[in-house]
């Protein structure tokens, strides 16, 4: 049980852990085993709230007595208790105002019941709206290990506009659809993507990034809004199901199609009432290309990094910086060349972020990337020292080792994707003891084969007490689990990483799961 499902308002907050309350606390929570994450306090019981800020962690026998008459007594009967997840990487502001119109198809197991939801959501969908598959799924996850065709999905919806986007590298829409954003074969290709033609010359519905996915966004971005109280509403349904898997504070790294301050406005609505159940800090993301630095010089005036309070603040710039230094992670698509104006681009709007003091975060998929977004950082820094603001790579999945120490003389992160980085991706500080863990874990060599040895020794050991020469399954599962367990604890104990993850021959079907659980 995350704690976070019961009281997420507490877990918004955060304050130091005191032996004892010193008011009686709104809220007590006892007879659980919370993982405090607190070396010198890891195996508390009871814990207590105040004003949603926890007052104390510790024992039941001294927290239960500090209850008032209006306290709220809750025995957890000795469930788990974890703190709150933190996602540093969201879109939730901008996907908040549109979660209540998407279908969602995560974890569906075939295509026939993808095919069937899609054919009741377009019935149950009044006009103008329409359906959106927004990512999330893969064609590997379904039975039939297919997508559905532009046949089947002007079947089940001929009429509702239907737009379906799979990972970051196509989409499929109705005939509907296409009315409704208006491309028809007088439509050119924006750059970097693809409207796929019929033998006519006119649009079939599929929509491919090549491997710019701006024609996906852009087309989604077409779709009708929702009117403002049912925008409110979609954010809760958002921000409850990210409570339901225990995330509890999120960083919100801004998105295309997403203005600031305009399309802010719901999300400081609920701020102001009260009704965020994550923790929210949001960078502001350039909007237009060309007008960058405007914008950036615009904002400045307007909010500062950490203007706000516990539940909603100001973060800084990111992840788009400049348009000419955005690359895409479309492995299947031969590597973007960044334009030669990358360089001239950046460098000004990295002066005025370091003059205002505004942390950032580029978006930043291939070293070759990174690689020239340093020498730029580097550049600046020699005439206008960073002095300690922080900033990071986002992304960062073919990241080398110099770029690595690069960064590091920079005293600053990169917040790689582990299952598609570097292999020997290693822990490394500055002389200052600035350090930047980027460790990875990959059980499906060292950690399966431990456990797999153990698990065939420790059977073993019981068919022949037991005389059997059938190995007890329950038993199987439960000493895996057991070997698991303790080879993650030495991992988590060490730090030590074991075997290596997939390389870039990695094949599609790993490519395409770990896009669909990115985009989800």
């Amino acid at each position: 049980l995350g704690l976070a499902g019961m009281a997420p308002a507490a877990f918004a907050r955060s304050s130091p852990m005191t032996a004892a309350p010193t008011a009686s606390p709104d809220l007590i929570l006892h007879g659980g085993r919370f993982t405090t994450l607190d070396r010198a306090n890891p195996n508390a019981d009871a814990a207590a709230v105040k004003d949603g800020v926890f007052t104390a962690v510790g024992s039941a026998r001294e927290i239960i007595p500090t209850a008032g008459p209006q306290t709220r007594i809750i025995d957890l009967g000795g469930r788990r208790v974890v703190p709150g997840l933190i996602d540093s990487h969201t879109h939730v502001i901008r996907g908040g105002l549109n979660y209540n119109m998407e279908l969602r198809w995560d974890g569906v197991p075939s295509l026939a019941d993808a095919m069937a939801m899609l054919k009741t959501q377009a019935a149950n969908t009044p006009p103008p709206q329409w359906v959106r598959v927004v990512g999330g799924f893969t064609r590997h996850q379904f039975a039939e290990k297919r997508l559905p065709t532009l046949d089947e999905i002007n079947a089940a919806a001929p009429e509702t506009p239907v737009f379906i986007l799979h990972l970051y590298d196509r989409a499929l829409l109705n005939r509907a659809a296409l009315r409704a954003v208006g491309y028809t074969k007088d439509t050119p290709n924006p750059p970097g993507g693809e409207i796929q033609r019929d033998a006519a010359g006119e649009p079939t519905g599929m929509l491919i990034a090549q491997p710019n996915a701006m024609i996906l966004y852009s087309t989604l971005a077409k779709g009708p809004k929702l009117p403002e109280e049912y925008q409110l509403n979609s954010t809760r349904h958002f921000m409850r199901e990210l409570n339901r898997l225990g995330v509890t504070s999120v960083i919100d790294a801004g998105g295309g199609f997403q203005n600031y301050p305009d399309d802010y406005e719901i999300i400081e609505k609920l701020h102001e009432d009260g009704q965020l159940t994550v923790r929210l800090a949001y960078n502001l993301f350039t909007q237009k290309p060309k007008e960058e630095l405007n914008d950036f010089k615009t904002w400045g005036k307007q909010v500062r990094p950490g203007q706000g309070d516990d539940y909603y603040r100001h973060n800084g710039a990111g992840e788009m910086l400049v348009y000419s230094a955005a690359d895409f992670e479309d492995f299947r698509q031969p590597r973007p060349d960044m334009p030669a104006n990358m360089e001239t681009d950046l460098e000004p709007v990295i002066r005025q972020l370091v003059e205002q003091r505004w942390p950032w975060r580029l978006h930043a998929t291939y070293n070759e990337t990174i690689d020239r977004a340093l020498d730029v950082y580097e550049k600046v820094n020699r005439d206008m020292p960073f002095d300690g603001l922080h900033w990071f790579f986002d992304h960062a999945e073919t990241i080398s080792d110099q770029s690595i120490d690069r960064i590091a003389a920079l005293e600053a992160q990169a917040a790689a994707r582990t299952e598609t980085s570097r292999a020997n991706a290693r822990a490394f500080a500055t002389p200052e003891s600035w350090s930047l863990r980027m460790r990875q874990v990959s059980f499906t060599q060292w950690g399966l084969g431990i456990a797999a040895l153990a698990v065939a020794i420790l059977t073993a050991v019981q068919m022949i007490v037991t005389r059997s020469g059938v190995p007890d399954p329950s038993l199987m599962v439960l000493l895996t689990a057991i070997v698991m367990g303790l080879v993650n604890t030495f991992r988590d104990q060490t730090g030590f990483s074991f075997g290596g993850t997939a390389d870039s021959n990695a094949t599609a079907i790993a490519r395409d799961e770990l896009a669909a659980r990115r985009q989800s």
